[in-house]
């Protein structure tokens, strides 16, 4: 069975209005609707680059303890952290998983190895 919901913990994490922060989170795969509908968006159609921010409340399913990711939870993340879920939507969707190939420096051997949230 395919993996579909993927964990993160955010470098730095969100601080919400009463101060408290959210690192611990759930991104899920992509469907087609999700890339496709934001296009439709005004505000990516004024600015493509706001193209990510309501991508990424599309597939965020869970942020710490709060009840919905919207547009504005995104618009409000550490820029460090908004690189880092940018880095894991293209790893997922474009994989179907969240590890990384790599090379042994040593030896040169290639292999997998799966990502370790960041803060683990």
């Amino acid at each position: 069975m395919q993996q579909t919901e993927f964990a993160f913990v955010l470098p730095q994490g969100y601080l919400d209005s009463e101060g408290d922060r959210h690192r611990e989170g759930v991104m899920r795969l992509a469907t087609a609707y999700d890339e496709i509908m934001p296009m439709r968006d005004p505000r990516v159609q004024r600015n493509p680059g706001y193209l990510v921010i309501i991508l990424l409340s599309r597939v965020i399913t869970r942020l710490g303890t709060l009840d919905q990711i919207n547009t504005q939870i995104i618009e409000g993340l550490f820029s460090g952290d908004l690189l880092y879920l940018q880095d894991l939507y293209q790893r997922i969707n474009q994989n179907g998983h969240s590890r990384l190939r790599v090379a042994c420096p040593h030896c040169q051997g290639e292999f997998e190895v799966e990502t370790v949230p960041v803060g683990e």
